[in-house]
């Protein structure tokens, strides 16, 4: 019988071979040292590096697929979402920003505290974040955070932190709903699990790794905030509104924003 796949690890990529080939081999180490059997799923999404993030993926004997044109980090995500065989699914960014023990204290809220969707929260005590941005570029994405949390999601104000976690079903049930392809996906996942009332933990992340951004402050900035009012739209036209097969609602959502993470369950 062969053993189940316990975690997918989905890493979406645009023209980021040379990231990818600086970052994977330490990501591969940490996950190929873990008591479980994994697959990470690498999602090219329509570069043109004539093949370079193919190479560097299937070398590592990574699972590879490709998006016939460059769509947005959303659409990336929701492809390797849709292949994935795991019981439980984290995605996280081509540069692996955040220190590798986050995969791990995902994987005990999710398995053995039961939650449905774990992110990661700069803003909680005991993160530790290095980021060089431009003053507009930082007031911009306060400005963002400040709207999404207080017009869109309620509580959450860091809903563009690089590594999410999922169990399979709820990973199912938000991605095969999900109608936003651009960086604005994050915000939409969160709404879903939120409408959902799927019990959501946040925790705190510390950085490894500081990649160049992709995100342009007007450019992608107007779409993110176009893409805000289509999630709004969506949700009034009954997009999200579907019951999830096999999930049981608590009156509200729980969202759990312990700081202090529980013992590492397994030991390297």
């Amino acid at each position: 019988m062969t053993e189940p796949i316990y975690l997918s690890l989905i890493i979406p990529a645009y023209n980021a071979a040379d990231i990818l080939e600086k970052n994977l081999t330490v990501l591969l180490n940490y996950i190929n040292r873990q008591p479980f059997l994994s697959e990470v799923i690498i999602v090219d999404d329509g570069s043109d590096d004539h093949g370079a993030t193919e190479k560097i993926a299937k070398n590592a004997g990574c699972v590879f697929l490709r998006n016939h044109k460059n769509m947005g980090k959303g659409a990336a995500v929701r492809n390797g979402m849709k292949h994935a065989s795991g019981k439980f699914r984290i995605f996280t960014d081509a540069d692996i920003p955040y220190e590798l023990g986050t995969i791990e204290n995902m994987l005990i809220y999710l398995d053995e505290w039961g939650c449905e969707m774990v992110v990661g929260d700069r803003n909680l005590q005991g993160s530790c974040y290095f980021l060089e941005i431009s003053k507009l570029r930082r007031l911009t994405s306060l400005f963002f955070s400040w709207f999404v949390g207080t017009i869109v999601t309620s509580s959450f104000f860091d809903t563009q932190c690089g590594i999410k976690g999922f169990h399979e079903n709820s990973a199912r049930f938000i991605f095969d709903h999900c109608r936003i392809n651009g960086f604005a996906f994050d915000v939409e996942v969160l709404y879903i699990a939120l409408k959902q009332k799927m019990e959501i933990k946040r925790i705190p992340v510390k950085s490894r790794n500081q990649g160049k951004s992709t995100v342009h402050v007007f450019k992608h900035g107007i779409i993110m905030f176009f893409d805000l009012f289509r999630i709004k739209f969506f949700h009034c036209s009954g997009c999200y509104k579907k019951s999830k097969q096999g999930h049981v609602s608590s009156s509200s959502s729980t969202v759990r924003n312990e700081t202090r993470p529980p013992a590492l369950a397994h030991n390297n």
